[in-house]
């Protein structure tokens, strides 16, 4: 190989956690190289939003008026046939005092399009993207990461040098092992999705035609995303011991999970599956929750699948890939303008990923431990007083001191006292909200007096409201001894010093 190219930051994966990382940086004058190993636009799963990416990172991103223009489905929240009741029940982001107002929606995306528009956008920004450039392996040389070997289009091996690497490259990517952990599984979240599109078929009434519907059945919960007025995203979620099953009949399982699902089979009713083109597979994926141990290490940083996963029912892959991407800018801006060590802005950057993905953990251990009404494995399983010790103390090593708001963790009983007075609080606040309703009365807002789901929504919050407000928004730090974000929202600060 000839001698290496050199950047500041090379990004590893083209998706909304790497796009939104390389944006960020090149935008303070940074020379950023993106990799990405296909060619966009290209299929990708994970189509319902989160105001906080909308309104808060892609407003940062200068990203939010074409995605405005793209014409995508606006959903004001989820619906949910989830607990004891037979009747649906709402998620709507308006209910909550610091999402209510214009900004009170996010969308339902073709991720062929979202991503393709974040990628194009990271490239206007200044970004060397590099498609059908795979990554091959991390070079590493005096204790740290220094750089990349990749593959360009016409196969010839080529390696290219940066202050910092940061691996974007999600699930199966290469090179997270550089950061030196051990990547941990949940016991406790261990599914297998099964999933294909339909051609249209029926939706909620307004105004909630265009939320996410998660319908619980006795064998899973299923997935109902209306993505356009022709095509509509439909998956079952269920126990990792249905794997021969889903492989050995992948259409069969999918129709019989909508089949034992009252609410999704009526909304489909007699709606064709598309069964040509980028939408016409009946496709798989393992749901297993995990996080690595190791965020970051000297040279390399791990955001979005790279990093971690969590189980999709609230939509928070592309939430927690965004995040992460933004998180990392932060950090790297700070360290390339030499105001802050790398330990100072990457210890920031770790702390608060893992108290996010920490919240949510709670969060969904709470939901899926809400009292249903099936008795079956699936839900049985997924009982808190299930929960094994080994899994506890993963989640107690997991946020160990990552925040300033984290009840003391001390072994897995107290754990499951915790998990399971969360989930009677959301179990309790979603009996007294009652069947979906548009109104936004007094009892819409009982959601949100859950200390549960008010944990899972302040820092998405804080993301909005400093997309919406800019360099009006101030904070306080989120973490024990922590930064805060520069006026600006591109990098970090100590909290008596905030630089523009």
């Amino acid at each position: 190989m000839s001698a290496p190219e050199e950047f500041d930051v090379i990004v590893v994966g083209g998706g909304p956690a790497g796009s939104t990382a390389a944006t960020l940086i090149a935008d303070q004058g940074h020379r950023v190289v993106l990799l990405e190993k296909e060619r966009f636009p290209r299929y990708q799963i994970g189509e319902s939003l989160l105001p906080a990416t909308v309104h808060g990172v892609c407003r940062l991103l200068g990203a939010d008026e074409e995605m405005r223009a793209a014409g995508f489905t606006t959903k004001r929240g989820g619906s949910f046939r989830w607990g004891t009741s037979p009747d649906p029940w709402n998620f709507l982001f308006a209910l909550s005092p610091e999402l209510s107002g214009p900004t009170s929606y996010a969308y339902q995306v073709d991720r062929m399009t979202f991503d393709d528009i974040l990628l194009r956008n990271a490239a206007r920004h200044g970004v060397d993207v590099r498609e059908e450039s795979s990554v091959l392996e991390a070079v590493t040389g005096g204790g740290r990461v220094t750089g990349v070997v990749c593959s360009d289009p016409s196969g010839t091996r080529r390696e290219l040098a940066a202050a910092h690497v940061v691996d974007a490259s999600g699930s199966t990517g290469r090179l997270h092992a550089a950061a030196g952990g051990i990547r941990h599984y949940s016991d406790f979240f261990q599914n297998l999705a099964v999933f294909g599109y339909f051609a249209g078929g029926g939706r909620m009434p307004e105004p909630d035609a265009g939320n996410i519907l998660c319908a619980a059945f006795d064998e899973g919960w299923l997935w109902y995303i209306p993505l356009r007025d022709d095509l509509t995203s439909v998956g079952a979620v269920l126990n990792r011991d249905q794997a021969a099953r889903i492989q050995a009949d992948r259409e069969g399982t999918l129709r019989e999970s909508i089949r034992r699902c009252g609410i999704v089979r009526d909304l489909l009713g007699d709606t064709e599956r598309i069964t040509e083109g980028t939408y016409g597979s009946v496709r798989v994926r393992r749901d297993y929750s995990y996080a690595n141990t190791r965020f970051w290490a000297p040279g390399i940083t791990l955001i979005g699948d790279a990093a971690c996963f969590i189980d999709p029912v609230f939509s928070t892959g592309v939430h927690l890939a965004t995040y992460s991407g933004l998180l990392a800018a932060r950090s790297l801006n700070s360290v390339l303008a030499g105001e802050l060590s790398e330990e100072r802005a990457f210890g920031e950057f770790e702390g608060r990923y893992r108290r996010e993905y920490a919240v949510f953990y709670e969060f969904l251990a709470a939901f899926y431990d809400m009292r249903q009404r099936e008795e079956t494995y699936f839900w049985k399983a997924r009982k808190v007083t299930n929960m094994q010790s080994d899994d506890m103390q993963a989640f107690a090593t997991l946020v160990a001191g990552a925040s300033s708001a984290e009840t003391a963790l001390v072994g897995a009983d107290s754990l499951a006292h915790r998990f399971s007075s969360s989930s009677a609080e959301l179990t309790g606040a979603v009996e007294r909200t009652g069947a979906a309703r548009t109104d936004s009365g007094e009892r819409m807002t009982e959601l949100f007096r859950a200390p549960v789901v008010a944990d899972v929504m302040s820092e998405m919050n804080r993301i909005q409201q400093r997309g919406v407000a800019g360099a009006a928004a101030t904070e306080a730090p989120l973490l024990d001894g922590g930064l805060v974000p520069s006026a600006d929202g591109r990098r970090w600060a100590e909290p008596d010093a905030a630089p523009a």
